[in-house]
């Protein structure tokens, strides 16, 4: 068993548990207890503030940065800001709001991927941004390469 398994299968069992503590105290309290919605967006929000921030790692650089995925609400948010990391670090809000950022082309000539818990090297934005943020541990800019192969026997 991995650790995302590990991970969702103690995460189920806390839900349980919550439920079946919430049923109980219903049975006995009047007015009802909270929702246990409430007691999981709180669970949210303090992971939120312990989760350390990730490692920014540009192929060639010497120097890395460090970003908190949590600070972002999604792709488009931590594309916006690696590019204003690496690319444009003196650019004007107003021109940026109108060119679109997204992970394609927040750095030309580079790609962005991700390294996970088990050290897997995979393209960043193919998870939906939840899962994305709990197993990224590392983000790679990786330049892309020119095909070599252009022109010979291709047609």
């Amino acid at each position: 068993m991995n650790s995302s398994d590990q991970n969702g299968s103690l995460s189920m069992m806390k839900r349980r548990w919550l439920q079946e503590h919430q049923r109980r105290l219903n049975m006995f309290l009047s007015p009802p207890a909270p929702p246990i919605h409430k007691f999981l967006k709180e669970e949210d929000d303090l992971i939120a503030g312990v989760i350390p921030a990730v490692t920014v790692v540009v192929e060639g650089r010497s120097i890395c940065h460090r970003i908190s995925l949590h600070n972002h609400d999604g792709y488009n948010s931590l594309a916006k800001a690696l590019r204003h990391m690496l690319v444009d670090d003196n650019y004007d809000h107003d021109d940026h709001e109108r060119v679109t950022v997204d992970l394609s082309n927040a750095v030309p000539g580079h790609m962005i991927a991700y390294e996970d818990l088990e050290n897997d090297l995979l393209l960043a934005g193919d998870l939906n941004w939840k899962d994305f943020i709990r197993v990224a541990r590392r983000i790679r800019i990786i330049p892309v390469k020119a095909n070599s192969s252009k022109g010979k026997g291709f047609k």
